[in-house]
């Protein structure tokens, strides 16, 4: 019982300074809170009013309703851009996560040169992406050294950006090259934190490399493949310097992203209230598939 009033009394003693110091904290976060406001919350808000009205540069602003909506329903551009944003999506994300483990699995372990190493594989992620998607058109130019390369497969030397088939894979081979440096390092971080005895004991049993990393190190990296999934697939449904920078949406439309019609429809033909409804359809896109990665992959963390 003494015990138990000596604790109750250093507790309460503790409470005035322990509120002065969560208020000295909540001052030095209010201005970063305040900027969330006005530049990310604000205009998540705006949008989503936006889209119930017809407001456009030139006036407007109308409540329609769901006019909007209805009208991206029946919109045969919208379900094409749906297509290639999702299609982009399956082959950038596993593309992805599967570059980032490899190469997590490569650096992991210290030795000659290895920090240089992980500068490389990280320098794609710090570069812009207009200028590398810039290379990336003369990389992918009929004759170029990606053709070159799979002209000696037997396949055709012609420019991949020209094709309606080949156009999306190599918009997800240049977010593939962008991106996974970043899961690299995040997953490089976990899996420095996994304890070395429990890789011993199993090369103590005889487990080889593919069941260690099976065993050991792959339930160990799960919460962090949830967090890249997530993110990965995010930055995938938002993808738009690469195509606007290598394809323009072209050819034919093959490689028309969501966000590409989000620009097209708020910026070139000033449909702003068309424009939010297309972006709250893709959050709402990007919130049920990070629900089901969620049951899927994290449902035990």
């Amino acid at each position: 019982m003494t015990a138990v009033a000596d604790h109750t009394r250093r507790t309460s003693r503790r409470g005035p300074q322990a509120r002065r110091e969560a208020r000295i904290g909540l001052l030095f976060v209010l201005p970063c809170f305040l900027l969330f406001l006005a530049f990310r919350f604000g205009p998540g808000v705006a949008g989503v009013l936006m889209s119930f009205t017809d407001y456009t540069l030139t006036g407007g602003g109308r409540f329609i309703g769901v006019d909007n909506f209805t009208r991206l329903w029946a919109d045969p551009l919208f379900w094409k851009s749906l297509k290639v944003t999702v299609l982009y999506t399956v082959l950038a994300v596993p593309g992805t996560l599967v570059a980032s483990v490899a190469l997590a699995l490569l650096t992991r372990r210290a030795f000659r040169g290895s920090k240089v190493f992980r500068s490389v594989f990280f320098l794609p992620v710090v570069t812009s992406l207009v200028l590398a998607a810039t290379v990336f058109v003369w990389i992918f130019s009929t004759g170029g050294p990606w053709g070159t390369f799979v002209s000696w497969f037997g396949m055709s030397d012609e420019s991949w950006l020209t094709s309606d088939t080949l156009v999306v894979p190599a918009l997800a081979v240049v977010g593939i090259w962008s991106r996974f440096g970043y899961g690299m390092l995040i997953l490089l971080a976990r899996m420095q934190d996994i304890p070395r005895e429990l890789e011993e004991a199993a090369l103590t049993d005889g487990a080889g490399p593919w069941q260690r990393f099976r065993h050991i190190v792959l339930p160990q990296l799960r919460p962090a493949l949830f967090f890249l999934a997530v993110i990965e697939t995010t930055a995938s449904f938002q993808v738009f310097d690469a195509v606007y920078t290598m394809t323009g949406g072209g050819p034919a439309n093959a490689s028309y992203t969501l966000v590409f019609q989000l620009y097209d429809a708020g910026f070139k033909y000033f449909d702003l209230g068309y424009a939010s409804a297309i972006g709250v359809a893709l959050f709402v896109l990007t919130l049920v598939v990070a629900v089901v990665q969620r049951l899927v992959i994290g449902k035990d963390q």
